[in-house]
């Protein structure tokens, strides 16, 4: 199924009217040291203040809550590196679902926390977030319960697109917008509101040069099946579900990709948590270092970047500080 930017957008609105109480609405705060280092007006959509850190509330939430009461009864399954699975522990609880979340071997302790603080039942399987949702797929069909998936979900997707409604309402007239990209749902969602409200907006997808998975496949054309390094983003690390419905999106709308390097996402980080007095993650960090490879083409231009979450573990903030 290929899914129409329009028919993202229509949908989003829907899904943004669906879970209003459930999610809060997020600032978009102008920011005096990134505008200044880029002689741009620079806006930071702060997606890190939304209930349970992260913009993965909103998909999550909207999934759910479009689920028939059979659906739900029979309970959900989840895959993630942590926020999706912080997400839907919060909204099965909200909502009185029941279901299970796996999640990477490797996931930091502070995220697994985090589920498990929101009720979420979590369990480890596989080394790359790929590997994770292949399971939670066979887990949930073997016992007939509902995956809910990361990204690859039309719902999901619809619901990530309120975000792109509340920047569409703060800032009529941006010009570009950065947004990080591991599976492809918050940019497949943003990026189809934007555009349908704005089709001169341009559209820039950031990645970890260590994990580029979603860039590399639409260079080549195709989703590639490619091995992941270490990154200080393990939001968006890991591979791309087959056939996934980000990646006919991503051919439409995303206007330039930019890879970043660790030490440029960790000072990213770092130049964020001095002026806002707050921790981020490295996911966030990498839409803002992407600036810095477009400076000279946002000279004077009213720039978004979603900043979007803030869920770090101790051990990654500390990696970050030594780059």
């Amino acid at each position: 199924m290929n899914l129409d930017a329009r028919d993202v957008a229509s949908s989003a609105e829907q899904a943004a009217k669906r879970i209003s109480e459930l999610v809060c609405k997020t600032p978009l705060e102008r920011s005096p040291f990134f505008s200044e280092k880029f002689s741009a007006d620079v806006y930071l959509k702060l997606e890190n203040q939304q209930r349970t850190g992260s913009f993965k509330l909103r998909g999550a939430s909207n999934r759910l809550m479009t689920l028939s009461a059979e659906q739900r009864a029979q309970g959900c399954v989840a895959a993630s590196s942590g926020n999706h699975g912080a997400a839907v522990a919060y909204a099965m609880r909200a909502l009185d679902t029941n279901g299970v979340i796996f999640v990477p071997e490797q996931t930091s302790r502070a995220k697994v926390e985090a589920i498990r603080n929101y009720g979420g039942d979590v369990r480890f399987f596989g080394s790359d977030g790929l590997d994770t949702e292949q399971h939670a797929r066979e887990f949930a069909d073997g016992n007939g319960m509902f995956y809910l998936s990361p990204y690859n979900d039309a719902e999901v997707i619809a619901g990530q697109g309120s975000c792109g409604i509340e920047i569409a309402n703060q800032l009529a007239d941006a010009d570009v917008v950065f947004i990080a990209v591991g599976g492809g749902g918050l940019i497949s969602g943003v990026g189809s509101v934007l555009k349908t409200t704005n089709p001169d907006i341009r559209v820039v997808g950031c990645q970890p040069g260590a994990s580029a998975v979603m860039a590399r496949s639409i260079q080549a054309g195709h989703i590639l099946d490619i091995p992941s390094d270490p990154t200080l983003s393990d939001g968006t690390a890991g591979g791309i579900e087959a056939g996934s419905l980000t990646f006919d999106l991503c051919r439409q709308l995303v206007d330039e990709f930019v890879l970043v390097s660790e030490a440029e996402i960790a000072q990213a980080m770092r130049e964020f948590a001095a002026e806002q007095q707050s921790e981020i993650e490295g996911a966030a960090g990498v839409a803002i270092a992407a600036l810095n490879h477009c400076r000279e083409s946002i000279v004077g231009k009213k720039v978004v970047v979603i900043v979007c979450g803030g869920n770090i573990s101790q051990e990654t903030l500390d990696v970050s500080r030594s780059l």
